[in-house]
């Protein structure tokens, strides 16, 4: 039963633990984008008038596209909702594992406490993968509309 520890718990920590530094990149990343391609457009668009040229023009028009095209991408793979969802559940994971390697409550005065840590584990999977069925089917919803 010890290999529950490694081979699922670990897993699962490990891979929600991955997702979760992913998604909040992915985040990050997206925001980057925006707050300089936000700031540069006020910045750009004066050069556009004195100089009189196209060029600063399309500059303007490319940083607002990368704008609405970095939001977009950002509203459809739900980045920040992820990243949170993904870390709580870790943390959710890591506590269960730290009350069970150190023998406190509820594990404490259970005759099998390995049984209970798994079930307590495999219900947090379950109900994140509930969660994750639903955001997913509420993604579908919304490109139909």
């Amino acid at each position: 039963m010890e290999s529950y520890l490694r081979d699922r718990l670990e897993d699962q920590i490990n891979w929600y633990d991955s997702k979760s530094m992913s998604c909040q990149k992915n985040y990050n990343l997206n925001k980057y984008i925006q707050i300089i391609a936000g700031a540069l457009i006020p910045a750009i668009t004066p050069f556009s008038l004195v100089f009189n040229t196209l060029t600063f023009t399309i500059a303007t028009s490319i940083l607002g596209l990368l704008i609405v095209i970095s939001q977009s991408i950002s509203s459809i793979k739900k980045f920040h909702e992820n990243y949170i969802q993904y870390r709580t559940t870790c943390e959710v994971l890591k506590h269960e594992k730290y009350l069970y390697l150190y023998n406190v409550e509820p594990y404490d005065n259970e005759k099998e406490p390995i049984k209970l840590l798994v079930s307590r584990v495999e219900s947090i999977i379950s109900n994140e993968n509930i969660n994750w069925q639903t955001m997913r089917q509420d993604i579908k919803e919304e490109e139909r509309c």
